[in-house]
């Protein structure tokens, strides 16, 4: 009966997320269309891209990667991959990603995040081993790590504790 109740609080947390997103996404420019800007303490060229050390971040529309250590691939000038490693957090105007490490694919605008994610929106709080998200619609798909499940806590509209 619990793990029916779980089950069934992760699935409402994820549409719910899911739900939002696709409202933003209506009313704003899909974040995968805006330019990408990066920053950190250090970079450097590298034969596929670039290479950022020390508070690392790309930025895109109102979204955030921050990172120890953000490596990037580019095709022709233009950035097609980005790999964040150590501390990294994914931010939203909605929701806060944080795992060890994310690969962010501009084509498909995913971002799998890995390694003791934690993903929350206002007081809702998912975790588990693996997530993709979609940054265009906020849909989100979270896995539990191996042989391990995922756990949350959603609180219903109107709640206070």
């Amino acid at each position: 009966m619990i793990r029916s109740i779980l089950a069934g609080a992760a699935a409402l947390g994820i549409v719910l997320a899911a739900a939002a997103g696709v409202a933003t996404a209506q009313t704003r420019p899909a974040p995968s269309s805006q330019p990408i800007m990066v920053g950190a303490d250090s970079g450097e060229q590298t034969p596929a891209g670039f290479a950022l050390r020390g508070r690392a971040e790309v930025l895109q529309g109102d979204n955030r990667l921050r990172a120890d250590a953000i490596q990037g691939v580019s095709n022709g000038g233009a950035i097609s991959q980005v790999t964040a490693s150590g501390n990294v957090y994914y931010v939203t105007p909605t929701e806060t990603i944080r795992g060890d490490r994310a690969v962010y694919t501009v084509s498909d605008a995913t971002i799998v995040v890995t390694g003791d994610v934690i993903l929350t929106q206002g007081r809702n709080v998912l975790t588990g081993g693996r997530l993709v998200y979609n940054i265009d619609t906020g849909s989100a798909r979270m896995e539990g790590a191996s042989g391990t499940r995922i756990q949350g806590v959603f609180y219903p509209q109107g709640s206070r504790d």
